[in-house]
């Protein structure tokens, strides 16, 4: 698999998102006989935000240890997974036979992602403050920040604008956020359930209208600690990056982190891996390759051809 692809869509997951693609329907386990609606037939925008942050607003960290990762062009991963809002996050996915492949995390000062097979062997980090004004911008259109929206329970802001709702099929409603990026306006389409007012499907469209990514959350269930719903499974397709990947949560569980905070939210380091800046002004990205800046030490940056992962396990 191209790693350079394989990073971005995970940091689409930290854009908004779950499973497939717009025009997707996920299954929803909320419609049993005689439990009261969340949401009145015809919600005003106004009832639609309160309901989904009230949910939302209770969940403060949420962790696993044991989620699983696939994709149609990787095996099945064993994954751990933790946030603390606002911005703490990591994901962190192995196999039995060769053990750590992926860490992608975020704390209060920066975000990082390591894929064990990146050539060359590096480390890619970034401070928050710098990724709206960095090079990173032309090859990780998302905000990092995003990455708890991707699990659904994400805050619809009401300080932003947006429009709807509009009724959709299977007693949902859509709500168009727009926000001002960089590169323009982006519009995000969350599609909420009326029965528990909460968010089942992610659509992330750039300036043109064209879908960046998609996600769809289902299999919600209720903690029995907290009463909160929580999803179970994520599914991320990004058309641009033509790639697509489940998540499935496993057993998490809602504001009971387990470990040591500095360790679980510290930036990590791999032996024989460089740490390298990639909101650095004098880093040279594109699409296809990143080249590093003089005196770096890193002669390129460029992703490996696309090669499927039982090639690259041979």
């Amino acid at each position: 698999m191209d790693g350079h692809r394989y990073c971005w869509l995970l940091l689409v997951l930290a854009g908004l998102l779950g499973p497939s693609g717009a025009g997707c329907r996920s299954t929803s386990p909320f419609h049993a006989s005689g439990a009261a609606p969340a949401l009145p037939p015809t919600p005003t925008l106004e009832q639609i935000l309160q309901t989904v942050n009230a949910n939302s607003a209770q969940i403060q960290s949420l962790s696993t240890n044991d989620a699983t990762l696939a994709g149609p062009e990787f095996p099945t991963l064993r994954a751990s997974l933790a946030f603390e809002r606002p911005r703490r996050f990591r994901l962190r996915a192995e196999t039995a036979l060769t053990g750590p492949e992926l860490d992608l995390g975020s704390n209060d000062e920066l975000f990082w992602f390591w894929v064990r097979r990146s050539h060359p062997p590096v480390v890619y980090y970034c401070r928050h403050e710098q990724f709206a004004t960095s090079p990173a911008r032309s090859v990780l259109p998302v905000q990092p920040e995003w990455l708890i929206e991707a699990l659904g329970i994400g805050v619809l802001d009401p300080n932003l604008p947006h429009q709807g709702p509009i009724p959709a099929a299977d007693g949902r409603f859509e709500i168009r956020t727009l926000r001002q990026t960089a590169e323009g306006q982006t519009t995000k389409v969350s599609l909420v359930d009326g029965m528990r007012g909460l968010v089942v499907e992610q659509h992330l469209y750039d300036a043109q209208g064209r879908l960046l990514a998609s996600s769809i959350i289902s299999q919600h269930r209720r903690d029995p600690l907290t009463g909160v719903y929580v999803p179970q499974t994520i599914d991320i397709r990004s058309p641009s990056a033509q790639f697509s990947m489940r998540l499935d949560l496993g057993k998490a569980v809602v504001n009971r982190l387990e470990g040591d905070p500095a360790l679980l939210w510290a930036m990590p380091t791999y032996g024989g891996y460089q740490a390298v800046d990639l909101c650095n002004p004098n880093l040279q990205l594109a699409p296809s390759a990143v080249s590093a800046p003089a005196g770096s030490g890193v002669t390129s940056l460029r992703a490996p051809p696309n090669r499927s992962w039982n090639r690259l396990m041979r």
